[in-house]
C-alpha cells in the first residue's frame, strides 16, 4: 500500500555515508530548528518528517525518543509530538519578578487584566495595616508567555498610591515600574513566602491546568520606606516555573 505523501515538502537529505547514524543526524537538525523557533505553530508528524528527510518512520521515532528523553518534545499516544513547554527559572536572591525573569530568559510576557478597581477586602487590608472596611485598589492579571498562561497575580494596594495605576496600561510589565513612574513610589523591601498548592477550580481553569496539577503559591508584602504598599497573592504553574539558589560559601 502506498502511503500518501504529506503536504510538507522535502527539507534536506541526510548523509547515509556519514559515521553519524541517520537518527542522530535528524535529531541534530531538529534541535537546530527548535532553537530557531521553527515549530512554534506546529511540530511535524512522523510521516511528515519521514517524507521531508527521505528516511523511515522507525528512524524518525529513534530521534524523537531521544529528544523526548531530554525534555525537548512531548510524545502522546494518539496525539503526536508537541514542543515541550519552556520552564522559567527564578533565582532565590530576591523577589519573584515574572516580567524580569521572562525578559532575561527570552520570553515575552503579556497580561490579561481581570480586575482593576477600588473595592473592599478586609483580609488584604489587614495585611496592609489598614482598618477593616477600608477601601483598597484591587488589580488581578493573568500573565502569559506566547499565548500560554503562566501565572495569576492578585494585588491589593492602599487607595493612595494604588489609584495612580487604574488608568495605566497593565497589559505587560511590572506594577512596581508603574508605581515608580506614575506615583514616585519606590519599593525598598518586604517579604514573601513560596509554597506548593493545589489550585482552586477557578485558578486551574484560568491557568489551563489539568485536575490534580500542583502549582506554586506566592504571598508577598511589598514596602516603600517601611510602609506597606502592596499585598500580593500569586498562583504560578508548577510545570513552567522553578526556583534556583546560588551560594558562594562552603557547604557544611
Amino acid at each position: 500500500m502506498t502511503e500518501v505523501e504529506p503536504a510538507t515538502g522535502r527539507v534536506a537529505e541526510l548523509d547515509p555515508r556519514s559515521p553519524l547514524p541517520l537518527w542522530a543526524q535528524l535529531e541534530q537538525q531538529l534541535r537546530n530548528r527548535l532553537a530557531a523557533n521553527e515549530f512554534a505553530e506546529h511540530f511535524p508528524t512522523e510521516a511528515e518528517l519521514a517524507y521531508a528527510y527521505g528516511i523511515s518512520r522507525h528512524t524518525v521515532r529513534d530521534a524523537l525518543r531521544r529528544m523526548a528523553a531530554d525534555g525537548l518534545v512531548v510524545r502522546r499516544q494518539g496525539r503526536g509530538t508537541t514542543v515541550a513547554s519552556r520552564e522559567f527559572e527564578q533565582p532565590l536572591r530576591g523577589f519573584y519578578h515574572l516580567a524580569d525573569t521572562l525578559r532575561q530568559q527570552g520570553g515575552e510576557e503579556r497580561s490579561e487584566v481581570l480586575a482593576a478597581q477600588v473595592g473592599q477586602d478586609d483580609s488584604a487590608a489587614s495585611q496592609l495595616g489598614l482598618a477593616p472596611g477600608t477601601e483598597v485598589v484591587i488589580i488581578a492579571r493573568l500573565r502569559s508567555v506566547g499565548g500560554d498562561p503562566v501565572a495569576l497575580d492578585r494585588s491589593w494596594l492602599p487607595v493612595e498610591p494604588g489609584k495612580r495605576l487604574l488608568g495605566a496600561d497593565l497589559s505587560a510589565g511590572s506594577l512596581y515600574d508603574l508605581l515608580a513612574g506614575r506615583a514616585g513610589v519606590q519599593i525598598t523591601g518586604g517579604w514573601e513566602r513560596i509554597f506548593a498548592v493545589s489550585p482552586s477550580a477557578t485558578d486551574r481553569r484560568l491557568l489551563r491546568l489539568p485536575v490534580g496539577s500542583a502549582a506554586f503559591a506566592i504571598q508577598r508584602l511589598a514596602l516603600a520606606g517601611g510602609r506597606p504598599v502592596e499585598w500580593r497573592e500569586s498562583c504560578i504553574r508548577g510545570d513552567r516555573f522553578c526556583l534556583r539558589a546560588d551560594w558562594a560559601e562552603p557547604i557544611r
